[in-house]
């Protein structure tokens, strides 16, 4: 479990020798926010290829709202993703995804979906993709690097499910290499990476790993005053301890961090939605479809 074993999957890549002989998606996006007035509006925005960005009505006095869409239906082996959001100063907006990411058995390489975002003086940015669901032989490459200013705010969840319970499917095989790099202030501030190949099932049973669970989820709240929110959020986790999901939380230093897993992604899905209410409101529309 290092992240040389993304070497590993590059080279049965060029020995499969199909990768590139098919058709990949790519898509690439970019936006920007800034203050007009009393409201966050759109200053600029790009979209190409498969990766499309919509921005619904937002409610009277909430952030702005944009939501992910990839045309291609899903990411395989070969896909490559670029987003970058830089959200100005004093900016209130939150990107979320139009449904869940399935992620495909892939032919050899990797499926990529790259986010750089940066959050500037006195902003908020709230990043809620939804899940990411993993077949059978299917390689993802996630990451997520943040850069912000002292006194804004930003809150991101992550997460995973391995197979659709409700269908049966099982996930025997598999890459994941999910990396997360917060800097704030100019300084690293949160480093996390998660790097699993091959005997997924075997790996993911373990106790340390994820004991078994079908769906893992963090959240991150970046902010000045995310330590006062811990007690009242673990009152939230232990009210739910009955729902077949593990928990815990912590904060430090501005920062707090929260973990889930769960056997039942449902479960986790509903207790993830109650948590990330409890931080910020209501979530964007496309949470309850």
């Amino acid at each position: 479990m290092t992240i040389a074993l993304a070497a590993d999957w590059d080279r049965a890549a060029a020995r499969a020798g199909t990768a590139g002989a098919m058709q990949r998606a790519h898509g690439v996006g970019r936006l920007s926010f800034l203050r007009r007035g009393d409201v966050t509006a759109i200053h600029d925005s790009y979209q190409e290829a498969a990766l499309r960005l919509r921005m619904p009505k937002p409610e009277r006095g909430g952030p702005l709202e944009v939501v992910i869409i990839n045309t291609a239906g899903g990411l395989t082996g070969g896909d490559r993703f670029d987003l970058s959001i830089d959200a100005g100063p004093q900016t209130r907006a939150v990107v979320t995804t139009q449904a869940a990411e399935k992620v495909y058995r892939s032919s050899g390489d990797k499926g990529r979906f790259h986010t750089t975002i940066k959050v500037g003086e006195g902003a908020s940015l709230d990043w809620l993709p939804q899940e990411a669901i993993l077949f059978d032989g299917s390689a993802l490459d996630r990451r997520l690097d943040v850069t912000m200013a002292t006194d804004s705010t930003f809150l991101a969840v992550e997460a995973v499910v391995f197979g659709r319970l409700a269908r049966g499917e099982t996930v025997d095989r598999a890459f994941l290499f999910d990396r997360w790099r917060i800097r704030r202030g100019g300084r690293l501030v949160y480093a996390e990476g998660l790097a699993v190949e091959g005997d997924l099932a075997d790996q993911i049973a373990r106790k340390a790993a994820a004991g078994a669970g079908l769906a893992i989820a963090s959240v991150v709240l970046a902010s000045p005053d995310a330590e006062t929110k811990l007690e009242a959020l673990r009152a939230v986790l232990d009210a739910a301890a009955a729902d077949d999901v593990e928990s815990g939380a912590s904060a430090f230093d501005g920062l707090l961090t929260l973990r889930l897993v769960s056997a039942d992604p449902f479960s986790l899905r509903k207790l993830l939605v109650t948590l990330l209410e409890h931080l910020r409101g209501p979530l964007p529309r496309v949470w309850s479809c």
